[in-house]
């Protein structure tokens, strides 16, 4: 599968590239989705309210993240750390990214721990660590703008 239109996810950009980064030489693909076994398993094992705890399916990813521009729009991505052990074909991403909360104008900056199993060059399963502290900072109304902290 390779999705059609890649603008739908521009706001993603730079997550997409810290991975590829992090993946490079391990996996095949020309493109985030391609990256992804087609039954993939995605667990968040730490999240916040209302996104899911488990994805199945690359599609379901795919459409997951379609609207992720509508939340948060990043501008960075970086911090890479990438952990890899062969034997058991496990590689741990900890990188970060930085951007924007679109609701409210305010800064966005994570940290994640990314676990990620692979298979025959492809990503199986992804367990997915963030702090979710820095998510409520960004989307609180009551904390003012970036331009105005309240």
């Amino acid at each position: 599968m390779t999705v059609a239109n890649l603008q739908d996810f521009a706001a993603l950009r730079p997550f997409f590239d810290v991975v590829a980064r992090g993946l490079d030489g391990l996996v095949d693909g020309s493109q985030f989705f391609d990256l992804f076994a087609e039954d993939v398993v995605v667990e968040f094992v730490i999240t916040v309210p209302g996104y899911p705890p488990r994805v199945l399916g690359r599609d379901a990813l795919a459409e997951l993240y379609r609207g992720y521009g509508a939340t948060m729009v990043l501008d960075g991505a970086g911090d890479l750390a990438v952990h890899h052990d062969r034997a058991t074909s496990v590689v741990v991403l900890e990188y970060s990214v930085h951007g924007r909360a679109v609701a409210t104008g305010r800064p966005y900056t994570n940290r994640f721990v990314s676990v990620i199993t692979l298979s025959d060059r492809r990503i199986v399963r992804w367990r997915d660590y963030l702090d979710p502290l820095a998510v409520f900072a960004a989307l609180d109304p009551d904390r003012g703008t970036a331009a105005d902290p309240a």
